[in-house]
């Protein structure tokens, strides 16, 4: 880049920070910023617009337009060329603006006159805030060092914008971090909670965006590059027996070790720059790109970079981990994503956890739902949105997260916590108490659990014993395979814990979404229907053996129950039952304590399983549906996609009569039969269950009370007259009849 340009960009931004320094409101700098730019690029327009909301553009400071137009003239995202540099987060730069594609005539702008245009978006790490326009009388193009210039100049805008430094008069330039912002995402763990945010990777805040001596500057940054090479170097020594673990790093040191990445960072400081600003700016380019990127392993080296400009940045601001801030009395963890170890340090005290990427079975939902945290997952653009000690409300029933919600908002949110709370008085009072319907039917009651810490629900929740224990949590949150000793006496604390009452053991359920760390991972293009649970089981018998060891030697003595996940055939359950059998006499002939007795069963998560010979039923000790994954595979819906999860009711007349025909061949052979999975916490779906024959549901602990207290109030015969009579006039789901029979209950 030619020295005087190096040298007109210094001097604007020197300008610049002057106008930061005056004691002046938000407008008055967004004015001043305007002329400044305008005159130092030698052009008779310079505009600013900034996001309004997330889909609107405001004028929010001219030099040239009609002063009139500001804050009135709005655009959607991708209307007009600004709209589209916006949108595509790309420079537009054309000599012939009103010949360009996209444009939008604004009469009350004025603009007409105006030929040349040049667009750049305001963006930080990545978001657009919004969008930096020069406009000339003159058809030109503006030249490469021209457009450099300006997004120098927009990367410190948008830092500006980030302080504050436009707090003023006019709603678009309402200080970021004090809006309330409603986020929508997917509902990873049901309840809900209120809290200050705590976030588990503190954004790195760049104060100092604008520097006079790009010498020193340089020195910062190649010290601190230097400091990031020395670690990139030790954690691959670190990660010398993980091949999977030492590519990431090998990626890592290829960029720390780019001569592109370095030039163009030093430019960007002889622009201007401070060193941490020229790293957000490469930074913020490599997001953009990440994120119009369809080839998967580009934005997996994107992500690579964006990693290590974190990393940088903490270097260079000394802004690490350890940030020195007090975790709130009443933490919700705000965070892109976060691994099952982490979570399950932060425990219980965590009231609420808000993710921005994660799904509805990945390991910190699991980890969520032991520790019955609410959790939302898909929150987009939170972890820019949050702050440190922000208030914020969770909603895990509805996917909805409130941070810094208006007074009227927390009001209602309050009482529907209040409204909970009262309620789950009120399930106290029936706790000792068995759920049996107004017919005299009673149905069995049972939680779910994968951690000791979920045990002491059994007598809280009154629960009659642990339908499903997730024995893939302890390998999950380790580095290595874990030892069968260790397993041995953790499944025992677990019988201990339990106190006499059944626990039905699920055996490992690992692929698909729940990966263990030192497994080498499978790129299947559809995971949830590929190699996991039982087909891993029966392919790497040896682990299979180790965790049914681990399992009698837990028992000792004691009744045990085992269930293998995801059997899709009946000659999977006869060679995993095969298995037993062999662990038995193996374990026999050792010496060791046998159980007093074991049931196997099996998970019915596969509409296949459903219509298996009547020799399987007569075989099998028992079965449990996996509700979760059956639905999914029933309807054809993957339960991780937003557009297809909701669209299929689980009162949907055909799956309660997929389910019914599973019940009753069940009776035929005097097979027990469970639901176990979220829907069978849910009081109305429950109540249909119960209605169309299943005596046993197993669902999480805070369910508990909530379905009892229905069933207690309800008649299955009646129940199942409604279904029946829905499935007679054709309906597709019985939910509308279900809830009317429900509101008389209610009344009556």
């Amino acid at each position: 880049m030619a020295e005087r340009t190096e040298t007109e960009s210094r001097k604007l931004l020197g300008r610049l920070r002057d106008a930061m320094a005056g004691d002046v409101a938000g407008q008055a700098r967004l004015d001043k910023i305007t002329h400044l730019i305008a005159n130092s690029m030698g052009c008779e327009v310079c505009s600013i617009y900034l996001f309004r909301d997330e889909d609107t553009l405001e004028l929010c400071a001219t030099e040239g337009l009609n002063k009139q137009a500001v804050h009135e003239t709005r655009m959607k995202l991708g209307e007009g060329l600004v709209g589209r540099v916006a949108k595509r987060k790309t420079v537009i730069n054309t000599p012939n603006a009103p010949q360009a594609p996209g444009f939008r005539f604004m009469p009350e702008t004025g603009e007409e006159i105006y030929s040349s245009f040049l667009g750049i978006p305001v963006q930080r790490i990545g978001e657009t805030l919004g969008v930096l326009v020069v406009q000339s009388k003159t058809a030109r193009e503006f030249s490469a060092d021209e457009v450099y210039a300006l997004e120098v100049v927009a990367m410190v805008l948008a830092e500006m914008t980030e302080l504050g430094a436009f707090v003023g008069e006019g709603a678009a330039m309402s200080a970021r971090h004090s809006q309330p912002v409603l986020l929508r995402g997917t509902v990873g763990q049901e309840g809900v909670a209120e809290g200050h945010v705590w976030l588990h990777e503190p954004r790195v805040v760049v104060s100092n965006p604008i520097a006079d001596d790009p010498v020193r500057e340089e020195e910062r940054l190649t010290h601190a590059v230097d400091q990031l090479r020395v670690s990139v170097d030790q954690m691959l020594s670190m990660a010398s027996g993980d091949k999977e673990q030492k590519q990431v790093f090998e990626a890592y040191r290829m960029f720390a070790n780019s001569k592109g990445w370095m030039r163009r960072m030093v430019e960007d400081i002889h622009s201007g720059l401070s060193a941490e600003a020229a790293v957000e700016k490469e930074q913020s380019l490599a997001r953009s790109r990440m994120g119009q990127s369809t080839d998967a392993y580009l934005r997996e080296r994107l992500s690579d970079l964006d990693d290590l400009s974190n990393r940088l940045l903490r270097i260079l601001t000394g802004q690490g981990a350890d940030t020195g801030a007090e975790m709130p009395s009443d933490p919700i963890l705000v965070a892109r994503n976060i691994g099952p170890a982490e979570l399950l340090e932060y425990g219980r005290k965590l009231k609420g956890i808000v993710l921005e990427g994660g799904s509805v079975g990945s390991h910190a939902a699991i980890v969520a739902r032991a520790l019955a945290i609410p959790l939302v997952v898909h929150a987009s653009k939170i972890t820019n949105d949050a702050l440190n000690g922000d208030y914020i409300m969770v909603d895990g029933e509805q996917g909805v997260v409130h941070l810094r919600p208006e007074d009227t908002v927390a009001s209602a949110f309050r009482d529907k916590i209040a409204m909970q709370a009262a309620a789950q008085e009120r399930y106290r009072s029936i706790l000792d108490l068995p759920a049996q319907a107004r017919c005299g039917a009673t149905i069995a009651l049972h939680m779910n659990a994968g951690l000791m810490a979920d045990l002491p629900s059994l007598v809280s929740s009154g629960a009659e014993g642990v339908g499903l224990f997730r024995t893939e949590l302890q390998f999950l949150v380790r580095s290595q395979m874990p030892r069968r000793s260790e397993l041995s006496a953790l499944y025992a604390r677990v019988l201990d814990a339990a106190g006499g009452k059944r626990v039905a053991f699920r055996t490992l359920d690992i692929g698909s979404d729940k990966v263990l760390p030192y497994m080498k991972p499978n790129d299947e293009p559809n995971p949830a229907m590929g190699w996991r649970a039982i087909r891993v089981g029966l392919d790497k018998p040896g682990v299979m053996r180790m965790q049914l060891q681990a399992l009698m030697r837990a028992a000792n003595g004691r009744p045990l129950t085992v269930m293998f996940p995801f059997v899709a055939q009946f000659e999977e359950y006869r060679a995993a039952r095969n298995e037993v059998d062999k662990t038995l006499a193996r374990e026999e002939r050792l010496g060791h304590v046998l159980p007093a007795s074991i049931e196997v069963g099996a998970m019915l998560e596969t509409p296949s399983l459903a219509f298996a010979p009547k020799k399987f039923f007569e075989e099998v000790d028992f079965l449990s549906i996996g509700g979760n994954d059956l639905k999914q595979f029933f309807f054809a819906a993957d339960r991780e996609n937003e557009r297809v999860r909701r669209r299929y009711d689980t009162l949907n007349v055909s799956f309660l009569s997929f389910l019914q025909n599973i019940v009753e061949r069940c009776r035929e052979t005097d097979t027990p039969v469970s639901f176990c999975g979220e829907d069978a916490g849910r009081p109305v779906e429950a109540l249909c269950f119960a209605a169309i024959g299943f005596r046993t549901l197993s669902m999480r602990p805070a369910s508990i009370g909530p379905v009892k207290s229905l069933l207690r109030r309800c008649n299955l015969d009646d129940v199942r007259d409604v279904i029946e009579a829905a499935r007679e006039r054709g309906e597709m789901s019985v939910r509308a009849d279900i809830m009317a029979y429900v509101k008389k209950q209610h009344q009556a």
